[in-house]
């Protein structure tokens, strides 16, 4: 069962600089999303998120790794610095991918009102989140045309 974990927040502010979307971000940026994040744990093994369901918030890999699941098909696997939950920030559509944890993991959830809050004032963060979408539509692309 997946639990809100304590983390001071000079260490979540240096963990949140390896997160590959706001590593651009500075000290105080970064200090300022620490106080929106909710860091939680999760075993391995467990769903963060569900094909099907509606999502409401972004993911950020702090410790541990994930894998992005559709049936037996695994899709991706992420790891420390990577995110996933990004489609239901710009959308209500439900999940289009389980995300399962392979190993004990910690993440930070961001709500879609969290983000945007955050967002409102670092619209940079906005543009890295869609260059990663892109990245990820091309190469699913690649992968059915091969």
């Amino acid at each position: 069962m997946p639990g809100p974990v304590e983390f001071p927040t000079s260490q979540l502010v240096t963990r949140l600089k390896k997160v590959s979307i706001l590593g651009a971000l500075s000290p105080s940026q970064l200090k300022s999303l620490a106080k929106w994040a909710k860091v939680v744990g999760y075993d391995a093994g467990k769903t963060v998120v569900k094909r099907g369901d509606r999502g409401n918030g972004l993911y950020l890999i702090l410790e541990g790794a994930a894998e992005v699941r559709r049936g037996e098909h695994r899709l991706a696997r992420l790891g420390v610095g990577q995110f996933f939950g990004e489609m239901s920030l710009f959308d209500d559509l439900p999940r289009s991918a389980d995300v399962v944890t392979v190993q004990p993991s910690k993440l930070v959830a961001l709500s879609k009102w969290e983000f945007w809050g955050f967002a409102s004032s670092e619209p940079s963060v906005v543009l890295r989140i869609l260059e990663e979408m892109s990245r990820r539509l091309r190469a699913a692309n690649r992968a059915i045309e091969n």
